[in-house]
């Protein structure tokens, strides 16, 4: 995590120079203090005056230091803060498909979420809470020396004493913060399956197990809290507990020092510095184990679970200009044979259509050669290059997908369509016009700035698969996968869009149920799966034979 806190130097220095705002106010009120101690031993006007003005002045000045504090910390957090979110964010984005899968969705949002704020919560609270003690206690240590050297080796030597005790909590405090992080990424899933399936609980009179199932849940989650948070201040009290003996030591030694009688105001800046010392020393040691425990959830966050094999196993970038091979092709998904054997070829530039019955294994063969799926046995090469070893972000930036579930973000209609890049507004225009949305188009109010509700519940079925398709075609891809995409559209409109998709100069690779007559059969060929094989056709002769229709 060092890297996150010195990303920006400048801002850091400033971070810890803030902080330290708090040492001088701290200094300055053991002074006062003991001028009040003083003023009463003393008894007179002229000293209580000054001491008055000395209260005022502490006041004013401490107000001014916490403001200006306060503002010159809050940049540097505002910014580690949105470079963690960035991070995670890129962490999840840059994750291949099969790594992705992995986990429920819901695990990450809790990564995102839960795990995030606890980092906010935590580590700069604890942070602050560090900075802060850690120079007061180096300040007043040093003018204890000067003032009386005996109490200051007195508190040294019990600062070692802490710094072993919090040293002894300090896996334990790391593991349980791991354990609560565990703990909300459960809840937040069982949340997510409760809420995606409400409507068949309700349907089915299962809500009370559901509604069990979810305080078991939720006590699981707050027992670790609850751990954590007795661990912690288990932590504190014990070393609150030999600050208090401590002081109450001092006091002693102080008010009966023999042979060296000390006055009011001298014991009275002494205690004040000494309890400045004691006190922060032993509140800042646990807070090591708390921001270590942050940066445990840090690391979990932001370091990419794959970086070092994707780099390695996947060095070539892509590149297709000839054709994509499939050779001796054998996968099985939990536990079932899909394919046996698949040997075909698909040429640059050509239209292919994957025919079959239904489990045939269409979706799953174009997932395999979508780089989805990796874990089969035979070879997928590129102009000769093993897939397996194809960049998964240089393939991706190459190719489109248009899918039966088509997922669309709360955002604009244009955002939707262009995936939020820059992007030619005279593209955007055309894809619009081939995927039939310009109808669509000219009945919003706010043409493309209009909004898509969650994952496009305002609009229709149909509606929705066009702009999926919009969003493919606006990629103009190298390599354009289909899986039933004029599915969700009626006769008229599905011809129109597969004509496009005909039409592109793009190698396609479709699925389709549906033949359009005379449309259907301008694909270049068709790979019909059957019994875990592969047979190869050409288009026209295929539907020339009844087949597919």
């Amino acid at each position: 995590m060092k890297e996150l806190l010195l990303e920006k130097k400048k801002s850091f220095i400033q971070y810890v120079f803030a902080c330290f705002f708090f040492v001088v106010s701290d200094v300055l009120q053991a002074f006062v203090f003991a001028m009040i101690f003083q003023t009463i031993e003393n008894g007179t006007l002229e000293y209580f005056r000054w001491t008055v003005w000395a209260c005022i002045g502490y006041i004013v000045l401490s107000g001014a230091l916490f403001l200006t504090s306060r503002m010159l910390r809050i940049a540097f957090m505002r910014d580690v803060l949105l470079s963690v979110r960035i991070r995670a964010f890129d962490k999840i984005l840059n994750m291949s498909y099969k790594t992705f899968h992995k986990k429920s969705r819901d695990v990450y949002l809790s990564n995102l979420t839960n795990d995030i704020n606890t980092f906010e919560n935590t580590f700069f609270i604890s942070l602050l809470n560090f900075i802060l003690p850690c120079g007061t206690f180096i300040a007043i240590m040093t003018i204890l020396m000067i003032v009386q050297w005996q109490v200051g080796l007195i508190i040294f030597a019990v600062s070692l004493l802490v710094l072993g005790i919090s040293k002894l909590f300090e896996d334990r405090t790391v593991k349980l913060q791991e354990q609560k992080s565990t703990e909300n990424e459960k809840f937040t899933v069982n949340v997510a399956n409760t809420f995606t399936g409400l409507e068949i609980l309700k349907l089915n009179n299962i809500e009370r197990q559901f509604l069990v199932r979810s305080k078991t849940q939720i006590e699981h989650l707050e027992k670790t809290k609850r751990k954590f948070s007795f661990f912690t201040a288990l932590q504190n009290h014990t070393n609150e507990a030999i600050g208090a003996t401590v002081m109450f030591g001092l006091l002693l030694f102080l008010m009966y020092s023999p042979g060296n009688p000390v006055g009011f105001g001298r014991i009275a800046l002494i205690v004040q510095l000494s309890g400045s010392a004691v006190f922060p020393m032993v509140r800042m040691l646990p807070l090591l184990n708390v921001i270590k425990s942050s940066a445990t959830l840090y690391t979990k966050i932001t370091k990419p679970e794959e970086a070092t094999e994707e780099e390695s196993a996947r060095p070539n970038p892509y590149c297709f200009t000839k054709q994509l091979t499939v050779k001796g092709l054998h996968f099985s998904y939990e536990q079932k044979e899909v394919f046996r054997h698949l040997d075909f070829t698909i040429q640059k530039g050509k239209k292919y259509l994957i025919k079959g019955p239904s489990g045939a294994g269409k979706s799953t063969l174009l997932k395999l050669l979508s780089m989805a799926y990796d874990d089969y046995q035979g070879s997928i090469t590129l102009d000769g290059v093993d897939l397996k070893t194809i960049q998964t972000k240089s393939f991706n930036e190459n190719t489109s997908f248009v899918y039966q579930d088509v997922f669309l973000f709360e955002a604009s209609l244009l955002d939707n369509i262009t995936l939020f890049k820059p992007t030619d507004p005279k593209w955007v225009k055309w894809a619009i016009e081939k995927a039939g949305l310009s109808e669509f188009l000219e009945r919003q109010e706010s043409g493309l700035d209009t909004m898509i509700s969650e994952n496009g519940k305002n609009l229709s079925g149909g509606e929705r698969q066009r702009i999926s398709i919009a969003r493919a075609l606006c990629k103009r891809a190298d390599i354009l996968f289909t899986d039933e995409a004029s599915s969700s559209l009626n006769e008229e409109l599905g011809r129109a869009v597969e004509e496009t998709i005909l039409g592109l100069e793009a190698t396609v690779v479709a699925i389709s149920h549906r033949y359009y007559e005379g449309l259907s059969e301008k694909y270049d060929f068709v790979l019909e799966l059957k019994d875990g094989y592969v047979n190869q056709y050409p288009a026209a002769e295929y539907f020339q034979g009844g087949e597919g229709k």
